[in-house]
């Protein structure tokens, strides 16, 4: 009987942390380049009652891999990659990684994200450009072009599939694997004048929001119907040690 309180609590605790997940990516739905986080859950088997009893995990929190649609701007300064490859830029404790290709020109002519941190090439080196220098074009891969002088060019980079990605902001990722430029734009590239939007599909979000909450409180009533039963037995029973 106690099992099943250990049970159902593990459960709250996995639910709960789902529930907050499927939240963020709610509130994600509008941000340009956002992947979504999904919860993989492992069964974690107990033998030390008489029966094993099954609990489960807290829950490990995983960004995808899932693409968000591609939408037209027409603004020059916007880029989407095509594929799997990922923008780099130069972040406060190294680089960060983003599907998010809402750049501008700072005022000194760095090429930056939207969050104003340094874009950079397949060489790491920051990219400048001519603020006065005029129209830009950005080829698909990712060769920038003023007054067809070419400035230079964005890096385009492949992050191991194996790898895993914690968030940096809302759009950001750095991979605990290395990532390798992308010199094969066959597959991956750019296309100027788009922007990627959020992988959230936000009926779908709800969906699993309303299906997390009825699960919640259905362990909650478990719990208590439990809690209940036990306190109902020792009134009946009384205390074994007297």
């Amino acid at each position: 009987m106690q099992s099943a309180l250990y049970v159902g609590l593990s459960a709250q605790v996995a639910l709960e942390k789902r529930l907050q997940t499927i939240a963020n990516n709610v509130a994600n739905v509008n941000t340009s380049g956002f992947r979504t986080d999904v919860v993989k859950f492992e069964t974690v088997l107990s033998k030390a009652a008489a029966n094993p009893v099954a609990f489960s995990s807290p829950g490990e929190n995983i960004i995808s891999r899932e693409a968000g649609n591609i939408t037209e701007t027409g603004n020059p300064l916007d880029v989407a990659v095509v594929g799997q490859g990922w923008i780099a830029f130069a972040g406060p404790n190294g680089t960060v990684y983003t599907r998010d290709g809402r750049l501008q020109i700072a005022p000194n002519g760095d090429l930056q994200t939207v969050s104003g941190f340094p874009v950079i090439d397949s060489g790491g080196a920051q990219l400048t450009l001519d603020p006065n220098g005029g129209p830009v074009a950005i080829s698909r891969s990712g060769a920038i072009t003023q007054d067809n002088n070419e400035i230079g060019t964005i890096g385009l980079f492949n992050i191991p599939a194996d790898a895993n990605l914690d968030r940096y902001g809302n759009s950001g990722v750095t991979p605990d694997r290395p990532a390798t430029a992308i010199a094969d734009f066959s597959r991956d590239g750019f296309k100027q004048g788009y922007v990627e939007g959020s992988s959230a599909n936000p009926m779908m979000e709800l969906t699993k929001l309303m299906s997390a909450s009825r699960a919640f409180d259905s362990t909650n009533s478990l719990i208590d119907g439990t809690e209940s039963t036990l306190r109902n037995a020792i009134q009946t029973l009384g205390d074994p040690s007297k």
